[in-house]
C-alpha cells in the first residue's frame, strides 16, 4: 500500500489514521463485543435493547410502566436494525478472506520454493519471472487457495485452543526476532538511506484524497475494525482485562512491525534498482528472495521466514471467518464442523475470481479495476471504514453512557476524551475522508 500510494505521504496518514481514528473505534468495538458476549450481530442488537430499556428506566418512576415499557421495547426492532452493522461486518470478514486466502497460498508456494535453493544468487529479473509465473498460473493459485482455506477451515472446526495456540506463542514472536534481524541486515544496504527516504520523508504534494482514503483504509484493514473479528475477540476477553490497555498495545505493535517491515522492504528496492510503485501485492515476494539469495544460509532463513509468515496469515484467517461461524452456530444451531464447511466452501469459492483475475480474465475489468481490485478497494475503502462509522455512532450517542463507563473503567479524564473523539472527531474525519476520496 505504501509503495502504491506515494510513500512517506502514506505512512504519515496511516499512522495519524491510526492514533485518531482507527484506535478509538477499536476501543468501541471490543467493547461491544465483551459486553455482548455473543456475536456481533447478537452483541450489537443486545446492546441496543438494553441502551433502549435503560432510557426508560432513567427518565420512569412508575414501577408497572418501567416493565411495560422495556418488555415492549425490547420485543421492538426500531434499535435492532443496527444489527445490520454486525452483518455487514460478517460480510466483510468472508469477503475479505476470499481474496487474502488467494494472497496468503503464495506464501505456502514460497516455502517449497526457499527450501529447493531456488532464491540462492537471485537476479532482480529471476525474481520477478518466478513470482510471475506463480500469479500467471491458475492451476498453482488454486492448489494453494484450495490447501489454504482447507487448513483455515480444519483449524476453525477443530478450535483454535491446544495446539494452534500453543504453536503461536512460540512462532509469531519467532516471526518477529526474524524480522528484526532482516532489518538489521538492510541497514547494511547500499540502499538503505534512500529507502529510510522513501519512507519517511513525505511529499505533501502527494497527500490526495484517494491517498488519504486508502491510507484510513489500510488502518481499518490491517487492525480489522469493522470485520467482526474485534467484537469476537472482546467477547472472550476477561472482565479484569483492560480494554483501553489491550487495544493500545494491539494498534502500537501492529503499525510497529508493519513499519519494522518497510524498513526491511524498501533499502532493497532501491538496493536493487527496482520500482516501489509498480509491484502492487506481490512487492514482498519479489524483493525479500533477492536478499535471501544474497545473505549466508540464505535457504534457511527464507524457508523460516515463509513459513513463520503463513502462520502469521493463517491466524488472521481464522480471525476473518470466525464471526460468522459462531453467528450461524449461535443463531441456527449449526455444529461448529458444519458451520465451517458452508463457509469455507462459499469463501473458496468466491476466492476463484480473485485467483482468476491475476491470469484468465486479468483484462475483465470493472470501474477500471480487475476483480481482485474490486473486492479489494470495496471492502478496504467502503464497508470496512463505513462500519467503524456507524460503530462509532452507536457506541458514542445510542449506547448509555453509564453503560460504557462500567465496561472500559478509564479515569474520567481519558473517557471524556475518547467519548469527545468517539462521537465528533472519528465520525467527522471518516466522513470527510469518504466525500473527498469519491467526489
Amino acid at each position: 500500500m505504501t509503495s502504491e500510494n506515494g510513500g512517506g505521504a502514506f505512512v504519515l496518514i496511516y499512522i495519524l489514521s491510526v492514533i485518531v481514528i482507527a484506535l478509538p473505534i477499536m476501543i468501541a468495538e471490543v467493547f461491544i463485543g465483551r459486553h455482548g458476549k455473543q456475536n456481533p450481530v447478537d452483541s450489537l442488537k443486545f446492546a441496543a435493547n438494553e441502551s433502549s430499556s435503560f432510557n426508560f428506566l432513567e427518565v420512569d418512576n412508575d414501577l408497572n410502566r418501567i416493565r411495560s415499557k422495556k418488555q415492549s421495547y425490547s420485543n421492538s426492532d426500531d434499535y435492532s436494525n443496527w444489527q445490520l452493522v454486525g452483518w455487514a461486518g460478517i460480510i466483510a470478514g468472508i469477503l475479505i478472506l476470499s481474496f487474502y486466502s488467494v494472497i496468503a497460498g503464495w506464501t505456502i508456494s514460497y516455502i517449497f520454493k526457499a527450501a529447493s535453493g531456488v532464491f540462492n544468487s537471485i537476479s532482480p529479473e529471476q525474481s520477478k519471472s518466478i513470482f510471475d509465473n506463480l500469479v500467471s498460473d491458475p492451476e498453482k493459485l488454486l492448489a494453494w487457495h484450495t490447501i489454504f482455506m482447507f487448513l483455515t477451515g480444519y483449524i476453525v472446526a477443530k478450535g483454535v485452543k491446544g495446539g494452534l495456540e500453543k504453536a503461536v506463542k512460540i512462532l509469531i514472536p519467532g516471526l518477529f526476532i526474524l524480522l528484526l534481524g532482516l532489518a538489521i541486515y538492510s541497514f547494511n544496504l547500499d540502499g538503505f538511506q534512500d529507502g529510510l527516504k522513501y519512507m519517511f520523508i513525505p511529499d505533501l504534494e502527494k497527500i490526495k484524497p484517494d491517498v488519504i482514503l486508502s491510507a484510513m483504509g489500510m488502518a481499518f484493514f490491517s487492525l480489522s475494525i469493522g470485520m467482526g473479528s474485534l467484537m469476537i475477540y472482546g467477547s472472550y476477553l476477561a472482565k479484569e482485562s483492560s480494554i483501553t490497555e489491550v487495544t493500545s498495545v494491539v494498534a502500537f505493535a501492529d503499525t510497529f512491525v508493519a513499519i519494522l517491515a518497510g524498513i526491511i522492504i524498501f533499502p532493497m528496492v532501491f538496493t536493487f534498482n527496482l520500482d516501489p510503485s509498480s509491484a502492487g501485492p506481490g512487492l514482498i515476494f519479489q524483493t525479500l528472495p533477492l536478499a535471501f539469495g544474497a545473505m549466508p544460509y540464505g535457504e534457511i532463513v527464507a524457508t523460516l521466514f515463509f513459513v513463520l509468515l503463513f502462520f502469521a496469515a493463517i491466524t488472521s484467517s481464522i480471525s476473518l471467518i470466525e464471526p460468522a461461524i459462531s453467528f450461524l452456530i449461535e443463531q441456527y444451531s449449526f455444529s461448529r464442523a458444519e458451520a465451517t464447511v458452508r463457509l469455507s466452501f462459499l469463501t473458496w469459492f468466491i476466492g476463484l475470481g480473485t485467483l482468476l483475475s491475476f491470469n484468465y480474465i486479468s483484462d475483465i475489468t470493472f470501474f477500471g479495476m480487475t476483480f481482485f481490485d474490486l473486492l479489494d478497494s470495496f471492502t478496504s475503502k467502503v464497508m470496512l471504514p463505513l462500519g467503524g462509522l456507524l460503530m462509532a455512532i452507536f457506541v458514542g450517542f445510542i449506547v448509555k453512557r453509564k453503560i460504557v463507563i462500567d465496561e472500559l473503567d478509564m479515569n474520567q479524564t481519558l473517557f471524556n476524551f475518547w467519548r469527545f473523539i468517539i462521537r465528533f472527531i472519528a465520525p467527522v474525519a471518516v466522513t470527510l475522508i469518504f466525500i473527498n476520496g469519491f467526489v
